[in-house]
């Protein structure tokens, strides 16, 4: 079958005037869009990019969600208070609680709604800091990032809506205190203005800024990232010039699983822990409870003499986490017949291994992991060749400071009231997840607050035409 490819926007019919301009095209954009475009706006999405999707693309493991009729399906009984605790306490207890409640009891309704769209997430899974499997996906096993931002392209291209790419939003434009448009460089380096009744940022955050995050982490700025070239806080940097609040920027996340022997750092999703992989040290043996949550694990493999490890799986798993193909494909999988193969082609001692796989295997039979209290993603253990290995260390992946907003995705100024005419929502906002994002609630951000700032945007511009 053709692969789908999404044409931009002839630049040449830009307008000067749309109801709503959206910025960036990850998912929480492209959601904006659609949500607004569905309630009778007419919006626009601008990305600076030449490629559309954002981070989003970058995504793997899937979208969590709570009380769900896919959960029942798989005879899973969950609830929003226990979605709420794990992300809660994931999060250090920072978590701005309005926000967390309005997520939590949002997901099962962003999951229907995706459904209502044709775009099915009828597979389940689990991530580090999470007690039940909640991390919704399709049911291809694909990554869940490029499948959701194409099924996206696909609903934005049927509604004729425009999207156009190399254009840099540079400047929010206002009348008094309030956001009535943007002014933008385009491809070609002229710039124009752009009316709007309102403004959605939907830019992502700053994970590839060395120079915010060297502002505010500079114990950070050497490591690696998986982020985009573009995820550079452009959207913070917007915001801040309309007297936008900003919120828990020193709170970078280091993910703990990133291939970067090559030129590209791979993140190595958590699907591939969650569906039953381990990790271990320079001597062959575990050293941690692999489904921790991410500042955990990455603590414990920094606490490594040599700062990085190997996941460890066999056929069985691989199978249920189909990107591990991809990562295949590309080089970064290491084979071996047997685990004393795989032992001797990743120069760890083969006897450690096999005792550690064999122990493993034990603990996953007896369901009790008495060494690190693992208690998830312990389904399938490590016994059916061949093995595969993969070299991982942390790498910065997420920030989960940015924008202060409140539920209604209304962007806040510092004293906590509303500035008018602009809603954010995604990675470029703040406060959700405290000092920890749980993997799964990313997406689920995006589709959650994506729909509610596409919603709230259209509210807002009712109610001050009226």
């Amino acid at each position: 079958m053709a692969k789908y490819v999404f044409k931009p926007t002839d630049i040449k019919e830009l307008k000067d005037q749309y109801d709503l301009v959206v910025i960036g095209s990850g998912a929480t954009g492209l959601v904006a869009s659609l949500q607004a475009h569905e309630l009778g706006l007419k919006p626009v999405i601008f990305e600076k990019m030449d490629k559309l999707g954002g981070n989003t693309n970058r995504a793997s493991s899937g979208m969590n969600a709570a009380e769900t009729s896919v959960q029942l399906k798989h005879h899973i009984v969950d609830s929003y208070e226990e979605f709420y605790e794990d992300t809660y306490r994931g999060g250090g207890e920072m978590n701005n609680k309005e926000m967390l409640q309005y997520f939590t009891t949002h997901g099962a309704l962003a999951i229907d709604w995706l459904a209502d769209h044709g775009i099915h997430l009828d597979d389940l899974t689990i991530t580090g800091g999470m007690k039940i499997k909640r991390t919704h996906r399709p049911a291809s096993l694909a990554p869940i990032g490029g499948f959701l931002v194409t099924e996206l392209l696909k609903l934005v291209e049927k509604q004729q809506i425009p999207v156009f790419t190399d254009v840099h939003v540079d400047k929010l434009n206002q009348t008094g205190n309030v956001v009535d448009g943007v002014t933008a460089t385009l491809g070609d380096g002229s710039q124009t203005e752009i009316k709007a009744d309102a403004v959605v940022l939907a830019t992502g955050g700053f994970g590839a800024s060395k120079d915010i995050i060297k502002k505010y982490r500079p114990d950070l700025v050497d490591y690696n990232t998986t982020n985009q070239p573009g995820a550079t806080g452009d959207g913070i940097k917007l915001a801040q010039q309309v007297g936008a609040g900003l919120v828990d920027m020193d709170q970078i996340q280091v993910h703990p699983t990133v291939q970067q022997d090559t030129d590209h750092a791979f993140l190595i999703g958590e699907a591939t822990r969650g569906e039953g992989a381990i990790l271990v040290n320079g001597e062959g043996k575990r050293f941690v409870n692999e489904l921790d949550t991410r500042k955990n694990v990455t603590n414990a493999i920094n606490g490594l003499p040599e700062k990085s490890a190997y996941l460890i799986l066999d056929s069985g798993i691989r199978e249920h986490v189909k990107a591990l193909d991809f990562y295949d494909h590309v080089g970064l999988v290491v084979h071996g017949e047997s685990i004393a193969d795989l032992a001797t082609n990743i120069k760890v001692d083969s006897g450690n291994l096999e005792k550690t796989v064999s122990d493993w295997n034990t603990a996953v039979a007896d369901q009790n992991d008495s060494q690190f209290g693992r208690s998830t993603g312990m389904e399938r253990d490590i016994s059916h060749g061949p093995f595969f290995a993969i070299h991982i260390a942390p790498a910065v992946h997420y920030t989960m400071g940015g924008v202060k907003i409140n539920r209604k995705a209304q962007v806040l100024a510092d004293d906590g009231n509303p500035i008018k005419g602009l809603f954010a929502g995604g990675e470029v906002a703040g406060g959700l997840h405290g000092n920890n994002r749980i993997g799964g609630n990313s997406i689920a951000e995006t589709v959650i607050f994506g729909r509610q700032a596409g919603e709230q945007s259209f509210k807002y511009i009712q109610d001050t035409k009226n």
